[in-house]
């Protein structure tokens, strides 16, 4: 908990050395995140994760990315979860510099390991996330081919600080409207990360109610910044997209007897 502000100083001097890099290319974009978010619990201390998100350019008329994310979550106690999982992520060519070199949409498969910490200090509820990945992203090595025909192996390292907040009361529980903010920074790492050691950076901001115990929605602000993994013109090159979110959480307990 005590090295949080060293994690965020570190974010924002990422950020700051992004805009103040002078051989650099900005490319912006309106994004608009739709995702689905649901847990099953199994067990005492097991649950299923699901989730799907559509992520998309020009707030909704074209693809950005698809991601699908499944895993097996372990409550190690009442502040520690963890989590092994698996995503499909398709990505799609957007923007005036598109992520693939040759302007294709290309598919990455993930395996990841997550630990989240969670605290509460008075009606704050803080969150730490910690997420390893290795990816498998999808490469076409022959301009004709419209069909990825290899797959390069990329490590990545994930760190997001959330904390929320009831907007009435002093806790957040059914019927409960709340605001919540984030930040995530990706940092790559290993021999195939290029140029994007500093992989992106999210920030969010979002207004939040929750039904009953089943069921919240969250809306609001973000911003990714994101950095290519290729240099345009010996220039770096930087995503800056903003625009909307909008998470839909379900959280069932398939434990419980039905009452007859």
């Amino acid at each position: 908990m005590r090295n949080t502000p060293i994690v965020l100083l570190f974010s924002l001097v990422c950020s700051f050395s992004i805009n103040a890099q002078n051989t650099r290319i900005v490319d912006k974009n309106e994004i608009g995140w739709y995702a689905f978010f649901g847990t099953f619990k199994i067990a005492e201390k097991f649950s299923i994760h699901s989730e799907f998100q559509a992520r998309r350019t020009d707030y909704i008329a074209d693809k950005q990315q698809n991601l699908l994310r499944v895993g097996v979550n372990y409550q190690a106690n009442s502040k520690l979860l963890l989590r092994l999982g698996y995503a499909y992520v398709e990505t799609y060519p957007y923007g005036e510099y598109a992520i693939n070199a040759q302007g294709k949409d290309f598919t990455e498969h993930r395996i990841f390991q997550m630990a989240t910490i969670n605290d509460k200090i008075s009606k704050f509820e803080l969150s730490h996330r910690f997420m390893l990945e290795q990816r498998f992203v999808g490469r076409y090595t022959q301009p004709g081919l419209t069909v990825e025909n290899e797959y390069v192996f990329m490590s990545r390292i994930r760190y997001m600080f959330r904390i929320q907040m009831p907007l009435k009361g002093t806790e957040i529980k059914n019927k409960t409207p709340y605001i919540a903010a984030y930040d995530e920074i990706f940092i790559g790492f290993g021999e195939n990360v290029n140029e994007n050691i500093f992989d992106q950076n999210r920030i969010g901001l979002v207004l939040g109610y929750r039904f009953d115990n089943n069921f919240r929605i969250e809306a609001g602000y973000l911003n990714q910044t994101l950095q290519l993994g290729r240099e345009i013109n010996q220039s770096n090159v930087f995503q800056s997209n903003n625009g909307i979110v909008i998470n839909t959480l379900l959280n069932l307990d398939l434990t419980k007897k039905v009452a007859k």
